[in-house]
């Protein structure tokens, strides 16, 4: 069986993304692993950090050889002092991301893994981003992007992404619900092999709005596109308040949770799991997963940045890459 291709790209270069790949460079790897980045803000991060890596030329068809990096050689806009910040280097962070797209939309690349990036310093260069989910979509040609979290044990997967809480109720239609939940189910059977998923769906307002007392978003909304859906053969339980969703009884089960924005559901699983949660983008023609946390730039060259969460991206990268294959 041929080996799963993937493309890591290192993120923002004064984060920990390079800390990271470094790291990881250390460990055995039953893939092909190329990592998108400056092949000299590498070697000097594995300096800093004491670290002894071997760069190596990308080509195709290389294993990974444990304490070698294959590098996909972009150039820096300008010089990098870790943990600080510099807005000349957001082109430089956008064309890893695209440089790993292009690879696997030609089918070089079985799957993206992606380093922590910093939207606030893309989004002073002038350039508008509010995340790697809703960039990979538009990348892709225009795929609907469902962002999804997962450890072991639980899934957690948000109907609405990076937008502000006075945007969410307004964003929560029935189309968008609808495209989302179906999404989800699909690639819960595709990719991760569950034949008929078991979703749980929470409702927006405390107390799923408690009867329509506190908000009419369940009434008008979640609860006519749960019903129009378990129709089709979908299995879905909800709308849930989110507050009593994640405990053990409900999460016995159920194969994943729906929550209806970013700081509903992300909390819980970060708590459940951090460093070892992998975020997983569904509904793209690629697969990508990533980090579940951001650039921890007062940990920049320390030597503290926890490696964790980047090994069990590859690791569940790699099982979705084999799984599809």
């Amino acid at each position: 069986m041929a080996l799963p291709r993937l493309i890591l790209s290192s993120g923002e270069p004064a984060g920990i993304g390079p800390d990271l790949c470094i790291a990881v460079a250390a460990q055995p790897w039953a893939c092909e692993l190329v990592v998108a980045g400056d092949r000299d803000l590498l070697a000097e991060r594995a300096r800093q950090l004491g670290r002894r890596v071997r760069l190596l030329p990308h080509v195709a068809g290389a294993p990974h050889e444990p304490g070698s990096l294959r590098v996909l050689h972009r150039p820096l806009g300008a010089p990098v002092q870790a943990g600080v910040l510099d807005a000349r280097n957001a082109r430089y962070v956008l064309s890893l991301l695209d440089a790993a797209i292009e690879g696997c939309m030609r089918a070089e690349f079985d799957a993206l893994v992606t380093a922590p990036v910093q939207k606030s310093v893309i989004n002073d260069a002038g350039i508008h981003f509010s995340g790697h989910t809703e960039y990979l979509a538009q990348r892709t040609g225009g795929a609907h992007p469902v962002m999804m979290l997962a450890t072991d044990s639980l899934r957690v997967a948000l109907a609405t992404t990076h937008l502000p809480l006075a945007q969410v109720s307004a964003a929560i239609t029935r189309e968008l619900l609808e495209r989302v939940l179906r999404i989800l189910d699909r690639d819960l059977r595709t990719r991760f092999s569950l034949p008929s998923p078991r979703i749980l769906v929470c409702g927006l307002n405390p107390h799923a709005g408690e009867s329509g007392h506190l908000g009419r978003e369940e009434i008008e909304v979640i609860a006519p596109v749960l019903q129009r859906l378990r129709e089709q053969g979908l299995r879905l339980t909800g709308p849930a308040p989110a507050d009593t969703a994640f405990t053990p009884a409900m999460l016995e089960q159920t194969d994943a949770v729906l929550a209806m924005y970013h700081d509903q559901g992300l909390p819980v699983i970060k708590y459940a799991g951090f460093d070892r949660a992998v975020n997983i983008t569904l509904g793209l023609p690629i697969l990508r997963t990533s980090v579940d946390h951001g650039t921890a730039l007062s940990l920049a060259g320390s030597g503290r940045a926890d490696p964790g969460s980047l090994a069990q991206a590859l690791r569940t990268a790699m099982q979705l890459a084999a799984a599809s294959s």
